[in-house]
């Protein structure tokens, strides 16, 4: 009884990961279009002192500007969200799935084979390049340098 309430609890669990609720009010809780998409009005156009069109004319084009940004977004996205939302959604699967099943288990077996070779590789070079270089050493540690200045 015990393991079906636990299996039924981890069925839950998972439905809730891809049926969360989502915020309505805050659309990009993670900022990541913080510094792109505010753009406004006053961002791209402005009119320096001396050079002033009519006033009237100076609200339109706000108000025209604004509400053509906001409807034209919505129309965009009313359009083309939920199929640009396909098509991440499988671009990002597609990279999932690249990584979880190629990438990972490639680098893994790139690891463990490489752990032989550098044992082997190890092993050589404690075993012929280690004495040559003592034996240099040996050599050249009775060698003396002795600056004089000559005037």
């Amino acid at each position: 009884m015990a393991e079906e309430q636990t299996e039924l609890e981890e069925r839950i669990i998972i439905k809730d990961q891809h049926t969360k609720e989502i915020d309505l009010v805050n659309r990009d809780p993670k900022c990541i279009n913080e510094d792109v998409v505010k753009v406004d009005f006053e961002d791209v156009i402005a009119e320096p002192v001396g050079t002033y069109s009519f006033d009237g004319v100076w609200k339109t084009s706000y108000t025209t500007f604004t509400v053509s940004k906001y409807w034209c977004y919505r129309l965009l996205s009313a359009i083309l969200g939920i199929p640009l939302a396909v098509i991440w959604g499988f671009l990002f699967a597609l990279i999932s799935f690249c990584h979880i099943w190629a990438v990972v288990p490639c680098i893994k077996s790139y690891l463990i084979e490489i752990q032989c070779v550098s044992r082997i590789y190890s092993l050589c070079i404690h075993t012929f390049c280690d004495p040559l270089f003592e034996a240099l050493s040996k050599i050249c540690s009775n060698i003396r340098v002795a600056l004089r200045k000559e005037i």
